[in-house]
């Protein structure tokens, strides 16, 4: 058998011992789960964008309220609002709801209704926007030592065959050398991919965050100048 061959990929898997054999299949299940977390939020995060965008357009054309929140409600189109937009669908119903009521309300007590029924919606949204990025970022921050965790013991293992063998060189502690450093490979192959995922996406949710809270603040701004 050629050196090539000893020194294949395949071959150096499926000669490791048990326990780093492990820990590249741990490292492998975990890439695979953190790659489907990747995609999956990369495409919830350019979609609640672009809703984000649409609902903002339809809001600032100087439209009706009411007629904006009736839309919103539809059942129609209920499937499809985005996180802003049932945002506004919060206040405004809290809002119709204080002024609809028998209670004598001031302005300012129907305001602070709107107010904590967004933010609880806004919570809420931002909740889900955020979910899976914890799982990004323990696989960033743990797959290299977990990696290197399985390189330390296969180098022991590859030492201790030394012992055994009269004449050490290099041509016999390669290979058990080789298998161990493929663990920290994978598991920079895991970690590397969800660190980038994980800033970008936060970056991305920030913005997000930011763009809610001063939606939030506006509206109110409007609701106070109807309440009077």
């Amino acid at each position: 058998m050629t050196v090539t061959q000893d020194l294949s990929f395949v071959h150096l898997i499926t000669n490791a011992s048990v326990l780093v054999q492990l820990v590249m299949v741990l490292l492998l299940g975990v890439s695979v789960m953190s790659w489907t977390y990747i995609f999956r939020k990369m495409f919830t995060i350019k979609n609640a964008q672009a809703q984000t965008e649409e609902f903002e357009r339809a809001f600032w054309s100087g439209g009706n309220l009411n007629a904006l929140y009736a839309e919103a409600t539809s059942s129609r189109r209920r499937s499809d609002n985005g996180a802003l937009e049932r945002i506004f669908e919060s206040g405004m119903s809290e809002f119709n709801k204080a002024r609809a009521s028998t209670d004598t309300l001031n302005a300012s007590a129907r305001l602070d209704g709107a107010r904590r029924a967004m933010r609880a919606a806004y919570q809420r949204e931002m909740d889900a926007l955020e979910s899976h990025l914890a799982f990004l970022a323990s696989v960033g921050s743990v797959s290299p030592y977990v990696g290197l965790f399985g390189t330390v013991w296969g180098i022991m293992n590859a030492f201790r065959g030394l012992a055994n063998v009269q004449s050490a060189t290099l041509a016999a502690v390669a290979p058990g050398i080789a298998e161990a450093l493929i663990a920290t490979a994978i598991g920079l192959f895991a970690a590397i991919p969800a660190v980038v995922a994980y800033n970008r996406y936060s970056h991305d949710i920030d913005r997000l965050s930011i763009r809610f809270e001063t939606f939030v603040e506006e509206f109110l701004n409007i609701l106070q100048r109807q309440a009077r």
